[in-house]
């Protein structure tokens, strides 16, 4: 995850925890959060990098809609970036 920019690792977080992730619902969650339009332009290239990556698999629903799901990878580098972070975060404070 290392090599993911904070954009893309974003979106392997969202996709992560949508019930229904499909590129509109990905992009309004992240324009939610940036508070800023994300252009398609952005979005999917960024989404054919996590499939590329292995962190992210792309399946047809539709004609026009994509569904994204983490991969087995995927889960298990968002889940040891928690534990890093986890490391340098005082829960005492």
């Amino acid at each position: 995850m290392y090599d993911l920019t904070g954009f893309q690792r974003d979106l392997l977080y969202v996709i992560a925890g949508l019930d229904d992730p499909h590129g509109l619902a990905i992009k309004d969650e992240l324009e939610d959060y940036y508070e800023k339009e994300i252009h398609h332009g952005r979005l999917y290239p960024n989404l054919d990098t996590l499939v590329e990556k292995g962190l992210v698999e792309k399946s047809q629903r539709d004609r026009r809609t994509n569904e994204y799901t983490t991969t087995r990878r995927g889960t298990r580098e968002i889940e040891a970036r928690a534990e890093w972070e986890a490391g340098y975060i005082d829960h005492d404070a």
